[in-house]
């Protein structure tokens, strides 16, 4: 079985419980598979990235087998507003972020979730590949959004989640965690070979990958620590200007 998120933005926890660590989010629009069941939890795994969690099955809409099937040939339409709103009738709304699905769009500026019609009059764009500047388009985009641990949104991202949301936009699948995305794409051996849009991962003492960013021009990086930032990048790493010293120990570039 198949569901939706419904909710403008949903987390998605380690275990069955409130209390549990938030690992992930869904945006709007987008899919999971039901895996099992605990309670009023439903342990669900992202059709965009496959990565696992538990969501409470209030915040999640089943779908029919068939509304999925067609849900997947249907092309994907994605939000590009940093927020913007979906009316339902005359008065309910529904805040949308950057990079929400928009199920069954028509370019009338319409979409249908379940039996409901919504109305939606900000921009979206079809998800499908883009040039590579876009990717620094929208990375800036996100600039000062608070960090939050698993967080996918411009109101808490996470260094992963800040990547994923950003090439999503650009039509570029990436997988969620910083240790994943890293194992995609083409190596790139020397900083100098490294182009704008690039991503460029960082590690811990146990050499375990821990960090990612998006590389731009100037020796410049754009990441999520503390806050989305612009950093200085070079072969040591990222040199924080603020504190005066590194923060994160580089340790390959990719490009995808």
């Amino acid at each position: 079985m198949f569901a939706i998120c419904p909710l403008s933005i949903v987390p998605v926890r380690k275990e069955a419980s409130d209390q549990s660590e938030m690992v992930n989010q869904l945006l709007f629009g987008e899919t999971v598979e039901l895996i099992s069941k605990n309670g009023n939890w439903r342990k669900i795994k992202s059709t965009y990235d496959e990565y696992i969690g538990w969501v409470d099955k209030k915040q999640l809409l089943t779908l029919e087998d068939s509304e999925y099937a067609t849900l997947q040939t249907s092309k994907s339409y994605i939000v590009t507003d940093l927020v913007q709103i979906a009316v339902k009738g005359k008065s309910e709304m529904l805040p949308l972020l950057v990079g929400s699905n928009l199920p069954f769009y028509k370019e009338e500026k319409s979409f249908t979730l379940g039996e409901s019609v919504y109305e939606f009059d900000g921009k979206a764009k079809l998800l499908e590949k883009a040039e590579p500047e876009s990717i620094l388009m929208h990375s800036y985009m996100f600039l000062n959004a608070p960090y939050l641990w698993g967080g996918r949104s411009p109101f808490g991202i996470d260094c992963s989640g800040f990547t994923q949301v950003v090439f999503k936009l650009c039509g570029i699948k990436l997988r969620r965690d910083a240790n994943q995305q890293a194992e995609q794409g083409t190596v790139i051996n020397l900083l100098e070979e490294a182009q704008p849009g690039d991503l460029a991962f960082f590690d811990n003492a146990d050499k375990k990958i821990i960090h990612v960013g998006i590389i731009l021009p100037g020796h410049q990086i754009i990441h999520a620590s503390g806050k989305v930032r612009v950093d200085r990048l070079d072969h040591q790493g990222i040199f924080n200007t603020e504190s005066g010293s590194y923060s994160h120990n580089l340790r390959v570039i990719k490009r995808m």
